[in-house]
């Protein structure tokens, strides 16, 4: 039995190297984690990321923000997931960050005992330049991808673009906690029109519903605090952020101060 079963782990590595082989000649691919020839995240890199979701509370904390949780740190192949997808539109890397971003939001809803209501994922909005500069919108895409893996899970749950953008928001690069809090003040609404339609589609089960603020990175939590008031603006009971990654920057065991 412990014969066969090394045997099989062999074929399996065996087969492994071969395919992350053939892709490496078909396109030329290597793992954005450890620069393995291969496929765009290798199976090490991939295990390295297989730790339960925790919260993430940022230090300094935004006065009133709910617990944030997240899948992994905004580190190493972490973040070279994030870096990829966003910013050198490396679609190949979605899968990767819909499973940090759905375990994230399964131990947000579970904490806060909200397994049995109806979750509806909001993800952060962009401005459309951005989008159009980079040709996707790659937190949008990683929110529908968890909604999937949380509907294979038994979650029921949904995702909608609720939030907007106002035209004066500068480009957050650069700032620091308190930049970043002053230039998203305000910048954030919830059309109403969105809103009647979450609810007409969710008929009887309209009072059941909870909100969680989606993201791909948290750093000083400015942005999820300015998303998280302009959603309970409109009515809307947002109960915890998720996000797939976040900075160290933040407080230890998941306490909130």
């Amino acid at each position: 039995m412990v014969a066969s079963t090394v045997t099989l782990d062999r074929t399996l590595r065996l087969l492994d190297l071969l395919t992350d082989a053939a892709v490496d000649l078909l396109l030329g691919s290597r793992c954005v984690g450890c620069d393995r020839p291969g496929r765009l995240v290798c199976r090490g890199c991939l295990a390295s990321l297989d730790s339960p979701p925790r919260p993430a509370w940022p230090t300094p904390v935004p006065p009133g923000l709910v617990a944030p949780w997240t899948g992994a740190e905004y580190a190493g192949t972490a973040r070279a997931l994030v870096v990829g997808h966003k910013e050198h539109a490396m679609h190949g890397l979605r899968g990767p960050l819909s499973a940090l971003l759905a375990e994230a939001v399964s131990g947000a809803v579970d904490a806060v005992g909200a397994s049995g209501c109806v979750v509806v994922l909001v993800p952060v909005p962009s401005r459309p330049s951005t989008v159009r500069a980079r040709g996707h919108d790659p937190t949008w895409t990683i929110t529908r991808g968890a909604v999937a893996r949380l509907r294979r899970a038994g979650y029921d749950v949904r995702a909608r673009r609720l939030l907007r953008l106002r035209a004066r928001v500068a480009d957050q690069a650069g700032l620091d906690a308190a930049g970043r809090a002053a230039n998203l003040a305000g910048s954030m609404w919830c059309p109403s029109r969105g809103v009647r339609r979450l609810a007409r589609s969710l008929g009887d089960r309209r009072t059941d519903v909870v909100v969680v603020v989606c993201d791909d990175v948290l750093t000083t939590g400015s942005t999820a605090g300015e998303a998280q008031r302009a959603l309970r603006s409109s009515g809307l009971r947002v109960v915890a952020v998720a996000t797939a990654s976040a900075t160290r920057k933040r407080t230890g065991a998941g306490v909130s101060p």
